[in-house]
Order: C-alpha cells, then structure tokens, then sequence
C-alpha cells in the first residue's frame, strides 16, 4: 500500500505541473491589463504613467517563465498571491468560503443517495417491471435537466408560489435544500442506472445463487453481498462526481446566492481577478486528483479481492 501511494503521488506530480502551466498561460492569454483593472478596483485613473510604474511593481514586465516560475514558488508555499478586487489574500479568499461550498456538495451527496441507491436496486430486482420502467424514465429525466432551468422551476414552485422554502442566501436547513436538489438530482439519475446495471451484473454471478441456495434471507444477500459489489462502478463514479459537483456548485451558488467558493470565481470572472481566477482552477485540479486517489484506494475495502500492490 505505501509503496502504491507513493507511486501515485509521484505520478501526480507532473499531472498538477501541467496543470499550473496550463492554468498560467491562458489566464496571461486572456484580454486586459492586471495592472489596468487594479488601478480602477482602487478607484485610480490608469493613465499610462501609473500603468507603466504599477507594471513594474508587480514585475509583469518580465518574461512570462520568469513571471511563471515566481509564480509557482508562491504556490508551493501556499501563497496564490493577492485578490485585484479586495486585496486579500487568494488563499485565504477561498479558504473562508470554502466550508459553504463543502456543506453543499455534502447536502448533495447524501440526496443523491438517498434518491439513486434505492433506485437502482429496485430497478434491477424489478427488471422490466413499472418500477424498472419508471425509474428509467426518472433517470432520463434527471440527466437531460440542465441544472440552472431545474433551479429556477424549483424557486418559483416553491418560493415564489407555495412560499415555503427560501429562495436565496445560506441559513438554516431551509436554505439548503433547494440548492442541494438542484446540484444532485442529475447525478442521482445517473447513479442509479450504473448501480442498476451493477446490480444485474451481481446478481447473476454463482455465488449469489450459492447464498440463495443455502437459505440465506433475500436482504443479507442483496445487502451483503450484491451491493456491496455493485457499488465499485458507483465508487468508480463518485469520486469523480465529487470534483464534479463542486465544479457545478459555480451556476447553483450563483442561482441560490449562496456565498461558497464557485459564487466567488464567477464573481472574480467577471471583474477579471486574474489571481482568484487561477486559485481557482488550480484548486479544483487537486480536488480531482485527490477524488481519484481516495476511490482507488477505497476498492481495497469494498472488495477484499482487489490489491493495489503489483503482484499481489
């Protein structure tokens, strides 16, 4: 095992390399002088001689790889340099938005299951059935719902119309709800057809038939041996949904108000924050590569039969 976890951080470093060269050029691509847009976040002028002395403060006339290099140095030491638009810290911008945005996408995960578990094995127990009918159309529905529009039919039947949820801010359990079903229903429908197909692929394997066959309860053996099988494509899945459902945290913050990390970058977008914006990105690349890491590792303990040593 720490054998393997090495081998993987060490594959993992030229990942996160690429992606911070990536993240730094595009943003050096993109239309607008930094030291223009700092000077009017200030409420400044930016005549030719402030933007001339301000870009050599800020040492944009060096080249880009000197520019790049000093760059990533502030990152390995936590420093992803300051906001244009408030003048703090990027770091420390996202870190205290940071737990809005996990208590969303936690909120999520758990409608997600809530909604796709059940599904899916009353799908595949049901095979061909109404239930198995219904859950398919379910499932399309759910995946072919553009979030935002699913957002705003949500709001208006329930805020505006019936009045009882609110319709935008973070508080209390109310406020979460919305955005909560909003950001999982999709991936709900989509978990519940993987576990669907997962759970008739178990059910049909020999040892199933064995347990049957000894007079085993029907639960224990869709609870403890079917399920806990078909869940490895599911895992598969989740650990990439994490990143996903942080990422599409940005358009349900935005429609619900609610002050998390992906409100904030949308924000900064639009202000042309150049150094929020690459915190940003850089900060969802770790999320994936770690999401990934954590799913590699869990197969281990979903099933005994998985080693991540070579040969073992």
């Amino acid at each position: 095992m720490k054998s393997y976890l090495f081998r993987r951080i060490l594959y993992l470093l030229p990942v996160m390399l690429g992606v911070s060269i990536i993240t730094f050029a595009l943003i050096n691509l993109a239309p607008g002088d930094p030291a223009e847009i700092i000077l009017r976040a200030d409420g400044m002028e930016p005549t030719a001689e402030a933007v001339a002395v301000l870009r050599e403060e800020l040492g944009l006339n060096d080249p880009l790889y000197i520019q790049y290099g000093r760059w990533l140095w502030g990152v390995l030491h936590l420093d992803l340099g300051e906001s244009f638009r408030t003048g703090r810290p990027v770091a420390e911008e996202l870190f205290s938005r940071l737990p809005a945005t996990l208590e969303l996408t936690c909120a999520a995960l758990v409608f997600m299951v809530i909604l796709a578990v059940p599904a899916g094995i009353l799908s595949a127990l049901y095979r061909h059935t109404l239930v198995d009918h219904l859950g398919r159309l379910g499932a399309l529905a759910g995946a072919s719902l553009p979030g935002f529009w699913l957002g705003l039919v949500l709001i208006y039947l329930f805020s505006v119309k019936l009045g009882i949820l609110p319709v935008m801010g973070r508080g209390g359990l109310e406020h979460l709800v919305l955005p909560a079903v909003t950001l999982g229903f999709g991936m709900a429908a989509v978990y519940a057809r993987v576990l669907r197909t997962g759970m008739l692929d178990v059910l049909g394997q020999d040892y199933i038939k064995v347990a049957r066959a000894k007079g085993l309860k029907e639960k224990w053996v869709i609870g403890r041996h079917a399920l806990k099988n078909a869940l490895l494509p599911a895992v598969t899945l989740l650990g990439m949904s994490f990143g996903h459902l942080l990422g599409g945290a940005v358009i349900v913050e935005t429609i619900f108000a609610w002050p998390g990390v992906g409100k904030f970058a949308v924000e900064s977008i639009f202000n042309r924050d150049y150094p929020v914006i690459q915190g940003y990105a850089l900060f969802m690349a770790v999320v994936f590569v770690l999401a990934n890491l954590l799913v590699d590792i869990s197969y281990v303990f979903l099933d005994p039969r998985i080693r991540l040593e070579r040969g073992e």
